[in-house]
């Protein structure tokens, strides 16, 4: 009798093992081959983008967001040829991942933020923009965030959707700027007097590009003063030398040649009366 059933087992054994050894072995070859196909795929791909120039960030992303889809695929197809249903299996995991979505819809935004500044391009490191409330030097560009530098050399890290949800202003794209100054002068001085010294600081300023030419025009009358509009276009690595030093200049030589710069003030006139008695 024992050995009726030693036969019968290892008989049920052996033909476990000759249909579904068959569907393990198919299951890990689809898993093995799929994979260095997927690898494979992977490589070729990033090959490719850094041939053609791509951002390493977008390479990155690109090729790993293909490569965990090739491997999704491929781990269905092995499961699948177990015999196991696999349409429950992407059920689940598609309700897994909208419940996923839905507590991270802000990171999902600052996601797509990330993909759409790597596709786009408004700045790249080394720029000095302002966006989001601050301005600084770009350091970093993340998925998810954004790392600048600030003039006194604080570290700021900006949410990418809030980057990309308002006004980016960047300073760095254009080799020239223009330098706005408001210049005022006393109602008594002399305007023509005032215009040529103007005129004249701006030609002795070495770093003040003659083409286009500085403009210097009559502003505007305002309460207290006359007041000039002084634009210089200067190298934008110049913008803040030039500023500094221009300011500098212009007070110097306003106080030799008698010129006021006047500063808003008031009148207060004063009136004796006399109490009837």
């Amino acid at each position: 009798m024992e050995n009726l059933l030693s036969e019968d087992t290892l008989n049920q054994i052996q033909e476990l093992l000759t249909v579904y050894g068959l569907k393990v072995i198919a299951a890990l070859a689809i898993f093995i081959i799929g994979r260095i196909i997927a690898k494979a795929i992977k490589s070729g791909v990033t090959k490719a983008m850094n041939k053609g120039g791509s951002d390493p960030i977008l390479v990155s992303f690109t090729t790993n967001m293909l490569y965990a889809a090739l491997l999704a695929f491929v781990i269905i197809a092995s499961l699948g040829q177990l015999g196991i249903q696999t349409t429950s299996f992407i059920a689940i995991l598609g309700a897994a991942g909208l419940a996923v979505g839905l507590a991270l819809q802000g990171s999902l935004a600052n996601f797509a933020a990330g993909v759409l500044m790597i596709v786009f391009r408004p700045f790249k490191k080394g720029d000095f923009i302002e966006g989001a409330g601050a301005a600084g030097i770009i350091e970093e560009v993340h998925i998810f965030n954004t790392v600048m530098r600030t003039g006194d050399n604080k570290t700021i890290i900006i949410p990418n959707g809030s980057l990309m949800g308002g006004n980016i202003v960047n300073y760095s794209t254009k080799p020239t700027r223009r330098l706005d100054l408001v210049i005022g002068i006393g109602y008594d001085d002399d305007i023509k007097k005032a215009k040529l010294v103007l005129e004249e600081l701006m030609q002795n300023e070495a770093r003040i590009l003659k083409d286009p030419a500085p403009t210097i025009g009559l502003l505007e009358l305002a309460d207290s003063s006359v007041n000039f509009a002084v634009r210089p276009w200067i190298n934008s690595a110049d913008y803040w030398g030039v500023h500094f030093d221009l300011l500098e200049s212009i007070k110097l030589r306003f106080d030799q040649e008698g010129i006021s710069i006047p500063y808003p003030q008031q009148d207060i006139h004063l009136h004796n009366s006399v109490a009837n008695q």
